[in-house]
């Protein structure tokens, strides 16, 4: 029977969503506030503080595409190495803590937390590859891209409440000092056990994979796959800079708003403001399979990267909390819509057999633009603008403007992917 065919029990699905739960809201918890601790508490400079995001990310990227890729095609894992993967990172996350606070306070201890996430790195790309190899196998391709709405929507979720708790606990409810959760190992306590915690509905989800019994898919002749194989590069290097221009602001967004010359809000109301983009990820997220099916995966996705741009041009030009909030709302809806139309359009690039090593390339241009882009865009952007003399305010603007530009080029890399090659509208 292939996956096209089966009937997914619903036990599967809140098992996948609960672990999606549990991972947002140690993301939101722990990574929201983790870039204002080093660079208004350790002292780093824009820059070095996206290097948090970027060298674990390389890490992240490399042992997916070159480790546990190949391992999850191979042995067909994909339940075993999310498992193994959130365990030992939450063991990591403890004995980076550890040896942060050792070095003391300042620039040192910040890049003991960077060098330590990056190892910490190599065991979440166990659980990253191993996740999205496994959604594949489970559902058909009809089903793919409702699936991860669904996902994405339920994950906004337990991000809400970790953006939230990490507001109160960044300075122990404004009973501490700003830093406190952190300096003292609450957050990553929290984050820590979110992490062991998440294992659990793991428990009703089957291991995954192509089995012997699975048919075999028709194999293509050589031209067809050669076409569906430029189709794919030609799609990776769109999302590449879609990816790479709206998430290079994901590391300076709370520094945006906490400077003291421009908004300068205090933790809790920081949560509130990026929480507004979780709230409209929820929404989206339930309306991606409707919109999917009525308009197809290309043209949702096509939209998504057009309202990405769009928050970008607003931060961009725009000052006021009110903005703020609008933009982050339009950012939220971009993300539910880039998300789950993206992984739906790979899904039917990638063949299944390769589904671990395909994905661990799609998942590339997400996880190395978290980081890669703030350090080589935004934060050269914000440091130079500052050394030229022009204010903090707008250094950051300009940052975000740069972001917009970026994402245009994938925009119109994106357009050159022709529907027939995707199979969508």
């Amino acid at each position: 029977m292939t996956p096209e065919a089966r009937h997914v029990p619903s036990r599967i699905f809140w098992g996948i969503a609960s672990f999606q739960v549990m991972a947002m809201f140690r993301r939101g918890l722990f990574y929201s506030f983790l870039s204002i601790y080093l660079r208004f508490y350790l002292g780093l400079s824009v820059t070095e503080t996206t290097l948090f995001a970027t060298l674990p990310m390389l890490f992240n990227v490399i042992c997916q595409t070159y480790v546990w890729g190949g391992v999850s095609d191979r042995r067909q894992l994909r339940r075993t190495l999310i498992v193994w993967g959130e365990l030992l990172a939450g063991i990591g996350t403890i004995l980076v803590w550890y040896l942060h606070t050792l070095a003391g306070v300042g620039q040192a201890a910040g890049y003991v937390i960077i060098l330590g996430l990056a190892v910490v790195e190599i065991f979440w790309s166990m659980s990253n590859v191993g996740w999205s190899a496994l959604i594949s196998d489970v559902y058909g391709i009809e089903d793919r891209g409702a699936v991860q709405g669904r996902l994405t929507s339920v994950g906004g979720l337990g991000r809400i409440l970790g953006i939230w708790i990490g507001g109160l606990l960044y300075d122990g409810m404004g009973l501490r000092y700003e830093g406190w959760g952190f300096q003292e190992g609450v957050l990553f306590f929290i984050a820590s056990g979110a992490m062991v915690v998440s294992v659990l509905p793991m428990l009703l989800v089957p291991e995954g994979g192509i089995g012997k019994g699975d048919e075999a898919p028709e194999t293509p002749p050589p031209e067809a796959e050669a076409g569906t194989r430029a189709a794919f590069i030609l799609f990776l290097w769109a999302m590449v800079f879609i990816n790479f221009g709206r998430n290079s602001i994901a590391v300076i967004m709370s520094q945006y708003l906490a400077l003291d010359s421009g908004l300068a809000l205090a933790g809790g109301m920081i949560s509130h403001v990026v929480n507004m983009q979780s709230v409209a990820v929820i929404g989206a997220g339930l309306m991606v399979g409707h919109l999917a099916g009525k308009y197809g995966h290309r043209r949702v996705l096509i939209w998504g990267t057009w309202a990405a741009a769009a928050s970008l041009v607003i931060l961009a030009g725009v000052e006021g909390l009110a903005w703020m909030f609008a933009a982050n709302f339009i950012r939220g809806v971009s993300e539910a819509l880039i998300t789950a139309s993206a992984y739906a359009l790979a899904s039917v690039l990638i063949p299944p057999e390769r589904r671990g090593r395909g994905f661990g390339l799609f998942n590339a241009t997400f996880f190395l633009s978290w980081g890669l882009a703030g350090t080589f865009i935004s934060g050269p952007v914000i440091d130079g603008c500052m050394a030229l003399g022009v204010t903090e305010v707008s250094a950051y603007q300009a940052a975000f403007m740069a972001a917009a530009v970026v994402t245009a080029v994938g925009m119109g890399l994106l357009l050159k992917v022709g529907p027939a090659a995707t199979g969508s509208r």
